[in-house]
């Protein structure tokens, strides 16, 4: 993550002068503000026909569970720093967000009429969504303090050593218009999964307009279907500290003025430099970059990190995969000769000229010898099955396409097992239009389907 305090703070001014004006449009029943002063939500349910704002750091305490009815509307209040508002799931807590395609759990800003009253792209209004667990990480002690949340929070622990922990279940889930700010360099992700263990059930799931990360996964093993991410100020998905889950239709795509890595995979930080490393399986995943000029990445792969991105569609970047050379042994490019990362069977066009010996580079320490390793990686494009092939998706002006009639798409890699659904498309979509009705994305006319 990086900081976005200038360009937050500035959406925020402008946010609060539309918001002073529509503030009376909202009926608000002050008994449905939500404080927490150490006692957590409590084990309760929200209904749809109530208001809930949202005002400060909410937790979900461990042993109580959180039930939101399909159709209701969270919203939270503004605030940089200390007066920042989210919604926290502790280790141990848990939350069961169940809605539908018709009727979808809406987190939102306050002053949200849901009809337009907030730009599309208004970032870093308040905080996020953050879910702690239990499952494992890759840091002495196996415990963490998460980001985005005051170091004095005792409540911020993550970590442990369940994979199979429960922390419940979201579903048919949009996220909008988060990332508040609480220090420098500290915004919140629009969801956060801390240590999150594979019981829980997520999928479904949009966040919006997020200043800093659309999702990050901090160690855990978390297994995600249905995400779809947008107009983030940082990264669309980000996994480090050991991540292991698995990923499947997952649809990305940044403005052309915002937004850093489509994908990002770190094994860790240093000292610990990130073992065991973090292992994704992302397949079925489709990004659209901020087209070029942009100088960015698709995908950044540092620090010991590892994992699988297959069956993929990438399109609309300046640049294309980035592997990190170091003095490490397990350094990322390591992880490309070994196996342990396999960037495979994927479709790109409109990256890096649409030249494939170019599309996988090394990024390297000052004065380490990248001759071999480069050579290696413009073989890889070859090696790796991928292919520059113009399956019609991508950019048209403000709007998307991201499926394709092709029956086509080339060689493609197996799945690792039984939970990812075989099927015999690359990308997210095939005849599926799984983000009609419910996203805020499609909901604007961004999507040509």
């Amino acid at each position: 993550m990086k900081s976005n305090l200038f360009h937050g703070i500035t959406l925020l001014i402008a946010f609060l002068s539309l918001f002073s004006c529509r503030r009376g449009s909202i009926p608000l029943d002050e008994s449905n503000v939500i404080q927490d002063s150490g006692q957590g939500t409590g084990t309760t349910t929200w209904k749809k026909d109530k208001e809930y704002i949202l005002e400060g750091f909410v937790f979900v305490n461990p042993g109580q569970t959180l039930t939101i009815e399909a159709g209701t509307v969270i919203r939270a209040r503004t605030g940089q720093g200390e007066f920042a508002s989210a919604l926290v799931v502790a280790r141990g807590g848990k939350i069961v967000a169940e809605g539908t395609a018709t009727e979808p759990i809406i987190f939102t800003v306050e002053g949200d009429d849901l009809e337009g009253s907030v730009p599309v792209h208004a970032k870093g209004l308040w905080g996020g969504v953050i879910l702690l667990g239990q499952a494992k990480l890759n840091v002495d002690g196996g415990e963490a303090h998460i980001e985005g949340i005051p170091i004095t929070e005792p409540r911020g622990i993550y970590g442990g050593t369940l994979d199979d922990d429960n922390s419940g279940l979201l579903r048919y889930v949009s996220i909008r218009h988060g990332g508040t700010n609480i220090g420098e360099g500290n915004e919140i992700n629009g969801l956060t999964l801390g240590g999150v263990g594979s019981a829980t059930t997520i999928d479904h799931i949009e966040i919006i307009s997020n200043l800093d990360d659309g999702v990050e996964c901090f160690g855990g093993s978390v297994n995600l279907r249905y995400i779809v991410i947008s107009y983030c100020g940082d990264d669309a998905f980000d996994a480090d500290m050991g991540y292991t889950g698995k990923i499947q239709y997952m649809l990305a795509v940044q403005s052309e003025e915002t937004g850093d890595h489509l994908i990002e995979v770190t094994g860790g930080l240093p000292p610990g430099y990130g073992l065991p490393y973090s292992l994704p399986h992302i397949y079925n995943f489709t990004g659209i970059g901020r087209g070029f000029n942009s100088g960015r990445d698709l995908v950044n792969v540092s620090a010991n990190g590892a994992g699988m991105i297959c069956n993929s569609i990438f399109t609309d970047q300046d640049l294309g995969i980035f592997i990190e050379k170091t003095t490490v042994e397990q350094d990322a490019f390591k992880q490309i000769e070994r196996g342990n990362l396999a960037i495979e069977n994927n479709c790109f066009w409109n990256v890096q000229e649409n030249d494939s010996l170019s599309i996988f580079q090394i990024r390297a320490e000052q004065g380490l010898d990248v001759t071999e390793p480069a050579e290696f990686l413009e073989t890889y494009f070859t090696l790796s099955q991928s292919e520059i092939v113009n399956y019609g998706i991508g950019r048209i002006d403000s709007r998307f396409k991201v499926s394709t009639d092709s029956l086509d798409f080339g060689p493609l890699a197996a799945y690792p097992d039984n939970w990812f659904d075989p099927v015999s498309f690359k990308g997210a979509f095939q005849d599926q239009n799984w983000i009609l009705g419910w996203t805020l994305l499609y909901e604007e006319g961004k999507i040509d389907y």
